[in-house]
Parts: C-alpha cells; sequence; structure tokens
C-alpha cells in the first residue's frame, strides 16, 4: 500500500472508530509495522489533520474534519452498491427506491475511473423476491415513528393465529432474508417483544411520544437480546452435558 493510501486509510479509521484506536490496531489493519504508523500520524498531524493521540490510550479524530466527499476506493463502492442491492430487494418501498438513488447518486459525482465498479460490479445478491414476506403495513411510517419517538399501536396475529391489541413503543427493524421484525417495548407485556411485519393486521401510528428516550431504550433492548441468547445457550450446553 502506497504511503498516501495508508493515509487516507488511517483518516477513515480514526472516522468510523467510536473510541481512541492504538497504533497497534492501526497497524494490524494495515499490515504494516508500528514505526511505519507512528511517521504516518505525525505526517497528518503536520499536514494540519486534527489528530489528537494519548499514550497508551490510541489516536482521535476531533470533531469537525472531513475529507472531501466521496473519496471512495473501489472496495467501498463495490460495498456500497452491494448493500444498496440488498436493500432494495427487501426494503420497503420507500427504502429501496432509497437505496437505488444512493447508487445513483455516488454514480454522478464519483471520477470516471471508478465508474466501472459501480456499473460492472462482481457482487450481486440472490433474487428473492418470490420467497420475502411482505409487510401488511406501511413499514416506512414505523421507520419515522422510531426516529420521532412515537408509539404505534399494532393489531398482531401470532403463529397460532391468536390475535391481540397493543401499544407498543418502536425502537429498530431488524431485516432477516425473508421477513423483518419489529423490535418494540410492548405496553401490554412491559417487556420488549418482536413482530413480524407480515402478521400486523392494523397498525395506528400515534402522535403520542413515549417517554423514554430512543437512544437509552435501544440499548436496553440490546442488553435485553444478549441476556435472553445466554439464556439460551446455557440451557442448550446444559442439556448436551446431560445427554
Amino acid at each position: 500500500m502506497r504511503r498516501t493510501e495508508r493515509l487516507f486509510a488511517i483518516i477513515q479509521m480514526l472516522r468510523r472508530a467510536r473510541a481512541p484506536i492504538t497504533a497497534a490496531a492501526m497497524a494490524e489493519e494495515l499490515e504494516t509495522s508500528l514505526r511505519t504508523v507512528y511517521r504516518d500520524v505525525a505526517e497528518l498531524i503536520a499536514q494540519r489533520v486534527p489528530v489528537r493521540g494519548e499514550a497508551g490510550i490510541g489516536y482521535m479524530l476531533e470533531s469537525g474534519f472531513d475529507m472531501p466527499p466521496l473519496m471512495l476506493t473501489p472496495d467501498e463502492i463495490e460495498a456500497a452498491v452491494l448493500g444498496a442491492r440488498w436493500v432494495a430487494g427487501r426494503g420497503d418501498p420507500a427504502l429501496a427506491r432509497a437505496a437505488n438513488d444512493l447508487v445513483a447518486k455516488i454514480g454522478a459525482v464519483i471520477p470516471s475511473h471508478l465508474r466501472p465498479f459501480l456499473l460492472e460490479g462482481a457482487l450481486t445478491t440472490p433474487d428473492r423476491a418470490g420467497l420475502i414476506r411482505r409487510d401488511s403495513f406501511d413499514v416506512g411510517r414505523a421507520r419515522v415513528a422510531i426516529r420521532g419517538q412515537t408509539k404505534i399501536t399494532l393489531t398482531y396475529r401470532d403463529e397460532v393465529d391468536r390475535e391481540t391489541r397493543r401499544t407498543v413503543w418502536p425502537v429498530a427493524i431488524a431485516y432477516y432474508e425473508t421477513v423483518r421484525l419489529l423490535a418494540a417495548w410492548c405496553e401490554l407485556r412491559q417487556e420488549f417483544r418482536h413482530f413480524r411485519t407480515d402478521r400486523v393486521t392494523e397498525a395506528e401510528f400515534l402522535e403520542a411520544r413515549y417517554p423514554a428516550r430512543k437512544d437509552i431504550l435501544r440499548s436496553q433492548w440490546r442488553k435485553a437480546m444478549e441476556t435472553e441468547k445466554h439464556r439460551w445457550t446455557t440451557a442448550v450446553q446444559t442439556a448436551a452435558a446431560a445427554e
């Protein structure tokens, strides 16, 4: 990897990191030496890139800095196109349109020598149109409700055809290969529940905001899922040991 490419790669690592990243971690990803990383970081600082670091902790990029728009590598272009194609084939109509618009916008601004990676990409996703369970309500509005922290009242039919009506606080939508799940805090059950979007028979989008902050609620949901996963893993291991 040329030095210019390494400098851009280091900036990209710092941009995506949520915590200080060590020189050792950067050296491992770049497949280079610690000495080279130290020298490259010093070069970035000399070029007034706002990198700050502390011994034993790592480096961070100060807020407010950004590289010129769409300085993309071929791998980044292929990743964006592959992800957009997956979303276009499995997302709700608004999300599918957004995915196609994203590819068009990238194509409009990238240099001509990179366009073959966009238009003639070697990566693709299988067509699952005939297998995907179609949403039975407007999932696009559910995404708006998640962003706005507003409640939804659902009429839901479960796997044994039992119907319930409940008000939920939506926190996330999980996209699987053929189905989608709405993750939400359920006021009826007083716990997190998951609802398949093809089993919702009616959805009323309310103006009322739920009281919890969505980032805290989402963190609590992830923790609950980890606890549940650990419980099932332990149960399976215990059963296997007893055999």
